[in-house]
């Protein structure tokens, strides 16, 4: 899995590619506790992201109870593939997707 961080003043927006599995998600838990401070819109773009397992789920999860005190999250360019997950488990209903 890679992760390329693009932060423009109080919006961070986080590219992960491969998947996001419970080898790779304490890698994005540790970018996110590294970057989240001051950030107001946090926007994740899953376009290259080929899987995620109930453990990147929990990031997410972790990511969204944060930024719902402090600002906006959304996830955006989520394959078919991942949003069938997002539907099965409910996140689709939690998430912001564009």
């Amino acid at each position: 899995m890679t992760i390329n961080k693009q932060k423009n003043g109080t919006s961070l927006t986080l590219a992960v590619a491969g998947r996001l599995d419970t080898v790779t998600s304490p890698d994005l838990e540790a970018v996110l506790k590294e970057e989240l401070n001051g950030i107001e819109n946090l926007t994740f773009d899953f376009s290259a992201l080929d899987y995620i397992s109930s453990a990147g789920l929990r990031v997410l999860l972790s990511a969204q109870k944060q930024m719902n005190k402090q600002g906006d999250m959304k996830v955006t360019g989520v394959s078919e593939i991942i949003m069938e997950i997002f539907e099965v488990t409910g996140f689709s209903d939690i998430l912001t997707i564009e």
